[in-house]
């Protein structure tokens, strides 16, 4: 039993390893820099080792995906957590949201722009998505008044993936993120007094 468990451990840091290594190198180069011959070479393990933990470099991009968003779950839940109150808790979540996408692009794009078979908004989707889409739902709940919670909550994030996409293509003026991001948390705010 023991040597089992021990494999499991070497296995699960093996998976880490090739996550965290494909994830840098995505943050200083982009995903197209990601290739299981360079990241066999970057943590010295053969192109074999890296297909035995996993398929193809789309399960390797799904795998930093869903870290992704158990990161921004949490995020986004110590953004809940130190609003004042119920209405503030919009606005820091937005601002948290933003600040997230800014600080991780390689991260957002494996999260949010590059093709992945994630199911998003199904009986399948996995915990680390249904989280973070539940901690930006609970920012919105209490302004959502008679309106669709989870499709209020949708369009939110919709709109926050717009300006975030505009402004990182450089489509939106420089330097007005900030202000952009608050103004979209106070026409929700505002639409459902």
């Amino acid at each position: 039993m023991a040597t089992e468990e021990r494999r499991q451990r070497e296995r699960t840091a093996r998976r880490r390893l090739i996550t965290a290594t494909a994830r840098s190198l995505a943050e200083r180069e982009g995903w197209d820099a990601v290739t299981t011959r360079r990241l066999s070479t970057e943590i010295e393990y053969s192109q074999p080792v890296l297909y035995k933990h996993f398929g193809s470099m789309a399960d390797i991009v799904e795998a930093v995906a869903l870290e992704g968003f158990g990161e921004l779950g949490e995020t986004l839940r110590a953004a809940r957590r130190n609003s004042a109150t119920p209405t503030d808790e919009l606005g820091r979540v937005t601002a948290a949201f933003n600040d997230f996408a800014a600080k991780n692009p390689a991260l957002y794009d494996a999260m949010f722009t590059r093709s992945t078979r994630l199911p998003f908004g199904a009986e399948d989707t996995p915990t680390p998505l249904v989280e973070a889409f539940s901690e930006l739902r609970e920012a919105v709940a209490p302004i959502a008044a008679a309106r669709d919670v989870d499709t209020l909550t949708e369009v939110l994030w919709a709109a926050l993936h717009g300006l975030i996409m505009l402004s990182r293509n450089d489509r939106l003026r420089p330097g007005h993120d900030a202000a952009r991001i608050e103004v979209l948390a106070a026409q929700f705010r505002t639409a459902g007094s």
